[in-house]
């Protein structure tokens, strides 16, 4: 699998694949050299984070979840000004990545899923973090965070940790009215696997065939240890996201061109591109970035595999 980009509905985050193609952040340039860090863009302060945060509280962008009984960590709600600016992005990528393309249909997946649906994917087994517990301050971290796996971040003491335990990022439910092993459910940490357990419905119905997308805007939840940074870290988050499906010998160059469909999008919404090495303002006039990648028109529809076939999937959101 291929991932070109991802946008989250709230932050508008951009990330591009290392190495080749564009990377940065909404809000902030959106840098068009090759995973180079700017020496001349300096991190935040935390300040500055904390006086952000609160404006948009005041303003009536965000607010903390359950904030009258105490709040709920990571919750947030969207306020009167926050959900026109939420709704207005997912409008505008829905518009063009569904509404404007022929070769992109819609899909709105349901957030519960069974065991074996997770089962299939390997996140029942793989999608964890190691989990660790000071003894000390009983102080709960992720190993793999850690900048000295023997050295407690909190209270200073070493050789103070637990034995790693695998955390399961997944939420875990019971659907029915009887608590057991076959009422088990999970509320979907991503919502790819919606459109993949779908795909045969998808093709069935609407004839399509690859090379296609299958566009979904919708809630994921992950059971995360450390969330925290705002709006950017939730257990609870909402993700705009396309599975594309092309056979395989295409792979590469739908790659390249998603990776430039989706960066050019954020420019046209207002992200600044700024090349951190060399002082280009575009990918284009940057020396260090790969060719334009080819265009809508001279990929579409060129070879594609029937649904009985094995095509490959890129991603993009």
């Amino acid at each position: 699998m291929a991932r070109s980009a991802s946008a989250d509905a709230a932050t508008l985050v951009l990330l591009g694949p290392g190495g080749r193609h564009p990377s940065g952040t909404g809000g902030a340039p959106v840098h068009c050299c090759p995973a180079v860090a700017s020496p001349t863009m300096s991190t935040p302060s935390p300040e500055l984070f904390d006086r952000i945060v609160n404006l948009t509280k005041r303003r009536g962008f965000v607010y903390p979840s359950a904030e009258i009984y105490g709040g709920f960590r990571s919750t947030y709600d969207y306020g009167p000004v926050g959900v026109l600016l939420l709704r207005n992005v997912k409008d505008a990528w829905w518009r063009s990545m569904v509404q404007l393309r022929g070769d992109v249909v819609g899909l709105d997946a349901s957030i519960l899923s069974p065991p074996q649906v997770w089962e299939a994917s390997g996140h029942l087994a793989n999608f964890t973090d190691p989990l660790v517990d000071c003894t000390n301050c009983h102080q709960r971290f992720r190993l793999d965070k850690l900048d000295d796996p023997e050295q407690c971040p909190a209270c200073g003491k070493r050789g103070t940790f637990t034995e790693p335990r695998q955390f399961n990022l997944m939420f875990k439910t019971q659907a029915g009215p009887v608590e057991d092993a076959a009422a088990v459910a999970y509320l979907r940490p991503e919502t790819a696997q919606g459109m993949f357990i779908n795909f045969k419905n998808v093709v069935d119905t609407t004839r399509v065939r690859p090379p296609f997308g299958i566009a979904q805007i919708g809630k994921s939840f992950r059971n995360e240890i450390t969330p925290g940074q705002f709006v950017f870290r939730t257990r609870e988050f909402e993700q705009m996201e396309m599975e594309y499906f092309v056979p395989p010998a295409d792979a590469q160059r739908w790659y390249e061109y998603w990776c430039s469909e989706r960066y050019q999008w954020y420019l046209d919404h207002g992200c600044r591109s700024i090349c951190c090495a060399c002082g280009h303002t575009s990918p284009t006039s940057c020396p260090t970035t790969a060719p334009a990648p080819p265009t809508w028109s001279s990929c579409s529809r060129g070879g594609g595999t029937s649904s009985r076939g094995s095509p490959t999937v890129a991603t993009t959101t």
